[in-house]
Formats: structure tokens, C-alpha cells, sequence
């Protein structure tokens, strides 16, 4: 459909300007990007690629990498893990570490405080932390923030439900 200068009337053209303003905005509402992590796990544990899955379905962009034993464990251990934080898989974001089956919502308020620290760590594997099991039905556990001299302070605390 053609329309002549002498068919523009003015609701037509408050209608098209507000449509194309619209346009216009749209991009300004995108999501930002995901936010790369890359996890080092076992091949055979169920429990690590959950935590993963659920990361993915929190908006991270997630890698893994197969790492066990030995391997896996000094890995760990380089990269400033306590022995007493180690869990079953570690993770690298923005240059921390997350040992463990850390919540979503605790690495990026740890992205967001930009704390000067090594990471976070979740030690063991808590039935209900995020992997590990229904939440409704969790034993109570803490997240601990990793200091650069190998000091662990409590970062948050999920109560037993």
C-alpha cells in the first residue's frame, strides 16, 4: 500500500512515529551477554553435571572439562583451594573460583561485589545445595568466600528446610 503526502494524516503519522520509536528501543532492552564459566568435573558424576545444567538454566554459558582423581584434585589445590573447601568440582568465572555446588545467586553477587578474593567454595556435597537433591528438603550448609591467603569466611547461609 502506497500512501501520498495528501493521505498522511496526522494520527497515521503519530501512529508510524510511535511505532518506530518503539523499534527503536527495542534494542536498548536486550539481555546482556551469559557469563562464561567453565567447570572442571569428574566424567562420571551425575551430581556435577546437574549443578551445571542448572547454571545453564540460570543464564550462565557453561564449558566442561573431564578432570578426575589426581588430576582434578590438584587442580584445586593450584588454583588456592583449601583442602578443607574441596568438593566434587570446581568452576572458573571472571577470574574466581566455585568449588563446589555453589547457588547461582551467590556467584553473581560475588561478580557484582567484585571482592578481592579466590572464589567460593560449597566443601562436601549438601543434600539440597543446588545438584544435590530437592531444595525443599535440604540439610542446612554455608557458602564460604575464599580469601587470597587461604582464609575462609562465611559468604551466606541456607537454613535446613
Amino acid at each position: 500500500m502506497n500512501v501520498t503526502p495528501s493521505q498522511l494524516t496526522r494520527r497515521s503519522f503519530l501512529i508510524t512515529g510511535s511505532a518506530l520509536l518503539s523499534v527503536r528501543a527495542v534494542p536498548t532492552l536486550a539481555q546482556t551477554p551469559a557469563q562464561a564459566i567453565h567447570v572442571l568435573k569428574d566424567p562420571s558424576c551425575g551430581c556435577c553435571t546437574t549443578w551445571a545444567e542448572i547454571l545453564v538454566s540460570e543464564g550462565f554459558a557453561v564449558t566442561t572439562e573431564d578432570s578426575s582423581g589426581a588430576d582434578l584434585f590438584a587442580f584445586k589445590l593450584d588454583h588456592g583451594i583449601p583442602q578443607a573447601m574441596v568438593s566434587c568440582h570446581t568452576g572458573e568465572i571472571e577470574g574466581y573460583m566455585i568449588e563446589g555446588h555453589v547457588p547461582p545467586a551467590d556467584i553473581r553477587r560475588l561478580l557484582a561485589q567484585r571482592l578481592d578474593a579466590i572464589g567460593l567454595a560449597v566443601p562436601g556435597m549438601p543434600y539440597g545445595s543446588p545438584g544435590m537433591g530437592p531444595e525443599n528438603d535440604r540439610q542446612a550448609y554455608e557458602v564460604f568466600l575464599i580469601g587470597r591467603d587461604g582464609s575462609t569466611a562465611v559468604f551466606s547461609r541456607y537454613a535446613a528446610s
